[in-house]
């Protein structure tokens, strides 16, 4: 069926509720094992009715934050997720705390167990007005953001449509842009402050409602973190800066130099190869040809798959107004469909949504029917960016379709600038680890602490004279720190495990994709660390393992410099 053609409907909450409170009552009482499994069974299907709808409506609001329905629509998810989110809570509670659980355990995972204890921790009924006050911070965002015009040479624009200038090979229009945006951004930074400044309030009452030490305690048991905590992530920013940063920094400052940039300016690092950054050849229906080519390619089931995505119309990749920024995949339970969302702005960026939205929505594809597909999906959020990264990578044997000429200079700008992430998404995880741990601190002090952490991370980029960003405010347009906090570093463990996948591949390529296609397949039935192993690819938490690979993705980089 076609995503247009799936019917939303508001669902009948109080039914839902009731349903749901006849079934964990049920479950405290049980003394058979067949029993709670068959209330299972009833409460997934009534979890994949409330999914979809909550999922339909997501989807058509960020199509169109100025659709008067679903702006309704969004507000009343907004007020109820919190109390279904309780409900789960409860539900668990009632496993967790069954005098059956070793059998329950022996029947179903360990590792299905290890989450719901964690998510007891995230949630309770205390903190329900807090979540709603916290959902409506975020849409105020959201809205905000979206709605923002933008006046460049004499058109009016959204953000992702101007973005497409910041790759300009014209260094003076690349500058022009990002003055045109920080000068529009400024206009909105105290409003961006206040609804910050408040979100940090609220999260912070959250963590102490909680008996939570502060938000970063309470962020982690929200991420579901079940693989690894806070003294990891400490562990591996400063691996990241001792090992990844001087690599990053040497790299783009001698590249800076081939394409004739003496001082390395902030609207110059999205600029690698001299000319200007290689773009999709051809269009918009080009770039979705040679994606349908390229997954026939690699086999029968991913060729299946991308069929099933372009006969129910599974995209919107049309930048407009009022449509948000980014873009993202969400799958909609009840009809087994992914969609994936994004911006085009004829960047190489657009090629990069057919491989990385569609990594993850190939593994949404490919886990509709596991066990705990409802319950766990993929995983962490580590595991699902590491399914997305790497087809990244994996689409490398196929770019030609994409770039023609231009091949080995997106190759060669793809990988440059996914390792200078790791030290950017570093960035935004440090920040907010700082950010939350003092929550008192002013607005000018946050950008402060984010001026100060540029400082550390990226030394080789200059900020000066470029509105809004100079004031140490580039956090403020990384939506993940308003409305998904502790999710940025997932990106930087997996961009670790992505570059793993591509020296495999450059070995032996199908080797690799097999290993990367069994990965997909397992969902979050296993914990990370044990997927990379059986794949073969080594953890970042490792001693060592930053500074051996850096060393081993900067040979690849060098020999495709162009």
């Amino acid at each position: 069926m076609k995503i247009k053609d799936m019917q939303y409907k508001r669902p009948d909450i109080q039914k839902f509720n009731s349903d749901m409170g006849e079934i964990i009552e049920k479950i405290k009482t049980s003394t058979s094992v067949d029993e709670i499994l068959a209330l299972r069974d009833k409460k997934l299907k009534l979890g994949r009715e409330l999914t979809t709808a909550s999922v339909l409506c997501s989807i058509r609001y960020t199509c169109n934050t100025a659709d008067e329905f679903y702006v309704k629509e969004k507000d009343f998810w907004n007020e109820i997720s919190p109390e279904i989110q309780n409900i789960e809570l409860n539900y668990g509670a009632a496993l967790l705390n069954s005098p059956l659980r070793p059998q329950l355990e022996k029947a179903l995972s360990d590792v299905y167990f290890r989450y719901l204890e964690i998510e007891s921790k995230a949630m309770s009924e205390t903190i329900i007005p807090d979540k709603i006050e916290e959902n409506k911070l975020i849409t105020d965002y959201t809205k905000l953001m979206s709605g923002l015009e933008y006046e460049f040479r004499g058109k009016k624009m959204s953000r992702p449509e101007l973005a497409g200038f910041f790759k300009s090979e014209d260094r003076d229009t690349r500058r022009e842009a990002y003055q045109v945006q920080g000068n529009v951004l400024n206009e909105n930074k105290e409003q961006l402050d206040d609804i910050f400044d408040r979100l940090v309030k609220v999260r912070n009452g959250m963590a102490s409602k909680m008996g939570c030490k502060d938000f970063v305690e309470l962020g982690y048991y929200s991420m579901r973190r079940v693989s690894y905590g806070v003294e990891d992530i400490s562990k591996f920013r400063k691996n990241v800066l001792l090992s990844i940063t001087p690599v990053v920094s040497r790299l783009r400052t001698e590249n800076a130099k081939r394409i004739g940039i003496d001082k390395f300016m902030f609207y110059d690092d999205g600029i690698v190869v001299k000319g200007g950054d290689p773009k999709p050849v051809g269009t918009k229906e080009d770039i979705f040809k040679a994606t349908h080519a390229m997954y026939h390619a690699m086999g029968t089931e991913t060729g299946s798959f991308i069929d099933m995505m372009l006969e129910n119309d599974a995209f919107d990749v049309d930048a407009r107004k009022n449509k948000c920024g980014g873009g993202y995949c969400k799958y909609i339970p009840n009809y087994k469909q992914p969609f994936i969302f994004a911006n085009f702005n004829g960047s190489a960026d657009d090629v990069d949504v057919m491989t990385h939205e569609a990594g993850h929505a190939l593994n949404a594809y490919l886990t509709g029917n596991n066990r705990f597909a409802d319950e766990i999906g993929c995983g962490g959020m580590e595991t699902a960016e590491t399914h997305s990264m790497s087809m990244e990578f994996f689409a490398w044997k196929y770019i030609d379709n994409f770039f023609g000429k231009n091949s080995e200079k997106y190759k060669f700008m793809h990988a440059l600038q996914n390792l200078s992430f790791i030290p950017y998404g570093t960035i935004v995880d440090y920040y907010q680890h700082i950010i939350y741990s003092q929550p008192n601190l002013t607005p000018a002090e946050r950008c402060a602490v984010w001026k100060e952490l540029e400082s550390e991370y990226r030394p080789f980029i200059c900020f000066d004279g470029i509105p809004f960003i100079e004031d140490g405010r580039r956090w403020q347009y990384q939506s993940h720190i308003y409305g998904a906090p502790f999710y940025y570093i997932d990106y930087c463990l997996a961009q670790t495990a992505a570059f793993g996948f591509l020296l495999k591949s450059l070995e032996n390529y199908d080797d690799a994709f097999a290993k990367y296609m069994a990965l997909s397949k397992q969902g979050g039935e296993k914990f990370w660390p044990q997927l990379l192993s059986e794949a073969g690819i080594t953890s970042p938490f490792e001693d060592g393992a930053l500074s051996t690979l850096a060393s081993k993705v900067e040979k690849v980089i060098e020999s495709l410099v162009c």
